[in-house]
């Protein structure tokens, strides 16, 4: 499998999707978004779990959205306030209430530990390739080529440093965060530390 076969899913809401984070994230928060996705669908794939194409994209550009100024909640974590957001994004693409629960719940994932694969699929998908992506988990669960072609595809462009400063900020202004949480068990070491930054 190759990063070329894992397309946008097809529909105006993952279009509308990528339109908002291409929008508002950072060059290098946008391209973690792709690349979270790229991560997902293709462990997925290779898995043969089940999960809904659309559901685990537009998750993917919105996991982080509230790290960025123009969604910044003073008192949620940005996880959140992330899932709130993406919330009010589904209900504008006419979602019924219970997909827009069903995406909330992917989005909030992300930054649990380990997530039910029966349960949630794409919640269990979009945790463990982002907490690649992020802190070099599961680096694993790929090979050394197919990972240099996705960092091809999609370069890093300084995520770790531009991630653990947003994470630092939250966590200083909002100490009962998950950053705070996270930076408290030690996430700066395996962000700055992930292998992925030596491929590109």
């Amino acid at each position: 499998m190759t990063p070329d076969a894992l397309k946008t899913p097809d529909g105006p809401a993952c279009a509308a999707a990528l339109e908002v984070a291409a929008a508002y994230c950072s060059p290098a928060l946008l391209n973690h978004c792709l690349r979270s996705y790229v991560w997902a669908a293709a462990y997925g794939t290779e898995q043969g779990i089940e999960f809904d194409p659309e559901l685990l994209y537009v998750g993917a550009m919105f996991h982080d959205i509230a790290l960025v100024p123009e969604f910044d909640n003073h008192t949620l974590g940005f996880d959140d306030a992330s899932g709130h957001v993406a919330w009010v994004f589904a209900a504008g693409a006419g979602w019924p209430v219970e997909r827009r629960r069903r995406l909330v719940e992917v989005v909030l994932s992300h930054m649990l530990p380990v997530v039910d694969v029966v349960a949630d699929p794409e919640g269990h998908l979009l945790e463990r390739s982002t907490s690649l992506d992020i802190s070099g988990r599961y680096t694993d669960d790929f090979s050394a080529s197919f990972k240099a072609e996705v960092l091809r595809h999609h370069p890093r462009l300084g995520i770790a440093e531009e991630f653990l400063a947003c994470f630092r900020d939250q966590a200083e202004r909002k100490p009962a965060s998950s950053p705070a949480a996270s930076l408290r068990d030690g996430i700066a070491g395996r962000i700055l530390g992930n292998a992925l930054d030596r491929l590109g």
